[in-house]
């Protein structure tokens, strides 16, 4: 007798012919790099902001990581108090675009943070701080931390709610306390569900991180725009530009894809 064949079996994987094409037209790009005088004096300009870039989204997606956990924890928390004020952080700072958190950030809360460290200082006679003590860079990184940890609460929130309560009840009977049961069960279980959404936030950092050329931090985004402006060479700019942040991203998207498969082989 012939087998039925299972209707959960997994969807045939198309070639990837979009990969064909982006390879080719990338291959068509650095072959111009290569050999045109214009193009390899834009990417030399432009490259000497990529290691700004990736400071810029590792740190900031390093820190927002913290917070995330943290904010996620506090929305878990039996208290009512510290469950309301995530939710309240939650949704202000996911309904703020995060090209007006980064100019709030820049020019309101810097500015009042120095002012009220100063009402503290002035009356012990110390020197007051100034606005400007506080890098561009530094404000761009801490608006990108705040933006993202609101998102990536939500992720850390939905890993860990998907860990099998039963599990935790047996850790429970086994005598240890919260701290233990995070650390050897809960976290360890829900980083499983939570690593590939994290990535897609990743990604997604690198993309908005672009945001911070509008504070004049010389990332890849304000290099060219400088470029583009002196030179009048737009096309050729923004060209590269483009290539530099598709060949970032596409090679993380594809890392993590292979990831995601790699996990549902295992877990089978």
């Amino acid at each position: 007798m012939f087998r039925k064949k299972s209707s959960t079996s997994a969807p045939k994987q198309d070639f990837p012919y979009w990969l064909v094409a982006a390879g080719g037209l990338a291959v068509f790009l650095l072959f111009q790099i290569a050999t045109d005088e214009i193009y390899t004096q834009v990417m030399t300009t432009v490259s000497r902001g990529i290691g700004l870039t990736i400071f810029v989204t590792l740190v900031g997606f390093f820190l927002a990581s913290i917070l995330g956990l943290l904010l996620a924890l506090a929305s878990l928390s039996g208290s009512t108090i510290l469950r309301q004020m995530a939710r309240f952080y939650v949704e202000i700072v996911r309904g703020l675009p995060i090209i007006v958190l980064l100019l709030y950030i820049a020019f309101v809360a810097t500015p009042l943070l120095v002012a009220g460290v100063n009402a503290v200082l002035e009356p012990l006679g110390l020197e007051p701080m100034r606005t400007r003590d506080f890098p561009l860079l530094w404000r761009a990184i801490v608006a990108l931390m705040i933006g993202y940890s609101a998102f990536i609460a939500e992720v850390f929130r939905a890993g860990i709610q998907a860990v099998d309560k039963g599990q935790i009840e047996a850790a429970e009977a086994l005598g240890m306390n919260r701290w233990l049961r995070f650390r050897l069960i809960i976290f360890p279980q829900a980083l499983k569900t939570i690593l590939p959404p994290l990535g897609n936030d990743f990604i997604a950092m690198i993309k908005d991180s672009s945001l911070v050329s509008v504070l004049g931090v010389a990332d890849i985004t304000q290099l060219g725009k400088v470029y583009a402006a002196g030179s009048f060479r737009y096309f050729e700019t923004y060209n590269v530009v483009a290539l530099i942040y598709l060949m970032m991203t596409i090679t993380l998207s594809l890392a993590l894809r292979k990831f995601e498969r790699t996990k549902e082989i295992g877990g089978r």
